[in-house]
């Protein structure tokens, strides 16, 4: 079974990653949603490095921008206040403060997010956006032309770059962006064995990828088709023969149904895979809360469990080692509740 950290800040240490790889880490993953494989370059040769170090031939995945929504660049990370307000703008354009207090915004300057255009147009009053994974919670007050006064219900402290999701809407977007070609060209030279493929909707979405791959002269590279909305599980079917490995993204899914349904769609994918026999990992606050706790939680470990005893080919975190305090503990309590999960699966 394969066990994937995240790089980022953390963890971006040749000695941190080395230890990674020794505790049982067999593979990493590269969120290119806030930079390019051409500036990480440092990085890649760290991953490499470690393992070799630890005796491992690592998997390098890039997890694509893809059809995704984010917000742009904030200046500063942004607090947003329940029961205030915040200011959405295009993102290729600036507005004046001025402009804001058209539609009765209140201390607009402080509160301006800036997001992609296609989604201005789709919002009506009344509708839900999620951010961050669902932690921040709006909901549409007022719009007047492109001006998008929006109501905090659930509130946070939110970063550049950050998904938005609209709840109970999809909205059609190219499947890969300029940045991941550029990144698909890059790939080979930096060691990259997969490709994580965002919000994948359609058989053809997994067609255009494999295409740029050919283009890239990087066909060998596996392709792994991450679930993240209703399209895709309803797609699902179509869409295994073009897929190397399933990932059930629990993240963004979740925000695409209430919350309690999430179970019983990841159970569905798994048995879908397992029927099929294709290859699934799952992934998303498998550790959450030792983003800033040295030990997780009793449900935490229990959903590796599951997810090992559904027949997961391989389990992911995301930010517990790619931004957490202790992403070597992490990798330690993953790797040991695998190995637990697995023995016992064996003696059953």
């Amino acid at each position: 079974m394969d066990i994937y950290g995240t790089i980022g800040p953390a963890c971006a240490d040749r000695k941190l990653l080395t230890e990674m790889f020794r505790l049982g880490m067999t593979g990493i993953r590269l969120n290119l949603s806030h930079a390019e494989l051409a500036v990480c370059q440092q990085w890649t040769e760290w991953i490499r490095e470690a393992a070799e170090a630890a005796g491992v031939i690592p998997q390098l995945l890039i997890d694509l921008q893809g059809p995704e929504l984010r917000i742009g660049a904030l200046e500063l990370p942004l607090e947003l206040t329940e029961g205030n307000e915040v200011l959405l703008k295009p993102l290729n354009r600036q507005q004046k403060d001025s402009q804001t207090q058209d539609i009765g915004m209140k201390n607009s300057a402080n509160n301006i997010l800036p997001v992609p255009d296609i989604l201005l147009s789709e919002l009506k009053q009344g509708q839900q956006i999620l951010l961050d994974d669902g932690k921040i919670l709006l909901t549409i007050k007022q719009r007047n032309n492109e001006q998008v006064c929006c109501l905090v219900q659930r509130g946070g402290l939110l970063t550049s770059r950050k998904s938005i999701a609209l709840s109970k809407t999809e909205i059609k977007l190219p499947t890969l962006t300029e940045s991941d070609q550029r990144n698909i060209r890059e790939a080979k030279k930096h060691g990259v064995t997969g490709v994580m493929l965002p919000f994948v909707r359609r058989a053809q979405d997994l067609q255009d990828l494999r295409q740029e791959l050919q283009n890239a002269g990087a066909a060998e590279l596996k392709i792994f088709a991450k679930i993240e909305n209703l399209e895709g599980v309803e797609n699902l079917n179509s869409l295994l023969p073009y897929a190397d490995q399933i990932v059930i993204a629990r993240g963004d899914l979740g925000n695409r149904m209430p919350m309690w349904e999430l179970p019983v769609v990841q159970a569905k994918i798994a048995a879908m895979c397992q029927k099929a026999g294709k290859p699934f990992m799952v992934v998303t606050q498998m550790l959450a809360s030792m983003e800033k706790n040295k030990v997780p939680t009793r449900a935490e470990v229990s959903d590796i469990f599951r997810a090992v005893s559904e027949g997961a080919a391989s389990v992911m975190v995301t930010g517990e080692t790619a931004a957490g305090s202790y992403p070597l503990e992490v990798i330690r309590y993953l790797c040991h509740t695998v190995e637990c999960a697995q023995a016992y699966l064996r003696q059953a």
